[in-house]
């Protein structure tokens, strides 16, 4: 399924010198499916400068003006990972620490950066020291600020975690929010950007590759159950937003949070510090609003491998729990709130 990202620095600059772009753009600082389509990304990068013609304009229309050109964001990317994880507290000796990292891959909808942000800000308060936080998203508005979410970063992310992490003893939760589809693909998505998507086998093949021994695997997209069978195993914790024949809600230009992020993230574990319990109550609350939408159940899934459970649990030993931190959207469309208080 991957097309080789090995290439894609000569494909962008090829399209860029036959486009004749000689300069850049200068730097600067009711509900819907989470997963309701995959587009097709492998689109050439649109120029920095434009010639006037409706083409050109609509195949620039989501990249903001006054980034970066794509070519610059991609030469970028293993520089601002490396930062990133850099940028991470110091391990906590003695204990399990826990390594938390976002990934956003739709750069169409805001209500995922959102996810992603509101992430970075709520694991650290909540669980106190010992808690890291890193962020992969993609969006217009966060170019400079976050590593994109592409496959490639993901990569990279990993295996910068891996080498600040005791992967015997801490615990890694990916938490990946985006549009899913039938085929159990996620989408990944920073139009012009050709990017590759990321199916249930990549993401089990990704993971086999590194030595994380304890993990939590959130996916948050419709049709996300068909990960479990491919990511399930021992040591690590699946919940995913719907199973693998279901749609899951809350995303599109209505929503500053997805049913399941408002659920899990926002209540559930404001209320617990059990990831296990935090998804029951999650569970019971998405099925009460999907009942009163009347909505096709989205139906939550969660597979606890061995020993997962026990470790969570002396993880939960030596935290210090934090105040309920309410949610506030980075980016608030019109018609949502711009904040939640956690319930």
């Amino acid at each position: 399924m991957r097309t080789a990202l090995t290439a894609l620095l000569a494909f962008a600059a090829g399209v860029l010198l036959m486009l004749g772009l000689a300069h850049h753009a200068p730097p600067a600082s009711q509900p819907e499916a989470t997963g309701s389509h995959v587009a097709a990304t492998a689109s050439a990068p649109a120029p920095s400068s434009t010639s006037g013609n409706d083409e050109d304009s609509t195949a620039s229309d989501n990249w903001p003006d006054q980034a970066p050109s794509p070519e610059q964001v991609i030469y970028a990317q293993r520089g601002m990972v490396h930062k990133a994880v850099s940028e991470l507290g110091p391990r906590v000796a003695g204990r399990p620490n826990l390594y938390v990292l976002a990934f956003a891959a739709d750069g169409g909808e805001d209500v995922f950066r959102n996810e992603a942000e509101y992430a970075a800000k709520m694991f650290p308060a909540r669980f106190g020291a010992g808690t890291h936080v890193m962020v992969l998203e993609n969006n217009p508005a966060t170019l400079e600020q976050h590593p994109l979410a592409t496959w490639s970063n993901l990569e990279d992310a990993l295996d910068g975690l891996a080498g600040v992490m005791k992967p015997d003893e801490d615990i890694l939760l990916l938490y990946l929010t985006t549009h899913g589809d039938e085929d159990h693909n996620l989408l990944v998505d920073m139009d012009p950007l050709p990017l590759d998507q990321i199916g249930a086998s990549d993401l089990a093949d990704i993971l086999d590759k590194r030595p994380f021994k304890w993990k939590v695997l959130v996916v948050n997209a419709c049709y996300s159950g068909g990960f479990v069978p491919e990511v399930r195993g021992p040591g690590t914790l699946v919940i995913t937003a719907a199973r693998a024949d279901r749609s899951s809600f809350g995303c599109g230009a209505d929503s500053d949070v997805t049913y399941f992020g408002h659920a899990w993230l926002v209540n559930a574990l404001s209320r617990t510090p059990d990831f296990i319990e935090a998804y029951r109550q999650a569970a019971g609350e998405i099925a009460q609003w999907e009942q009163k939408d009347k909505l096709t159940p989205s139906e939550p899934q969660m597979d606890v491998g061995a020993g997962i459970a026990a470790q969570l649990a002396l993880w939960r030993q030596h935290i210090s729990q934090g105040a309920p931190v309410p949610f506030k959207a980075a980016t608030s469309t019109a018609n949502a709130p711009h904040s939640i208080t956690p319930r």
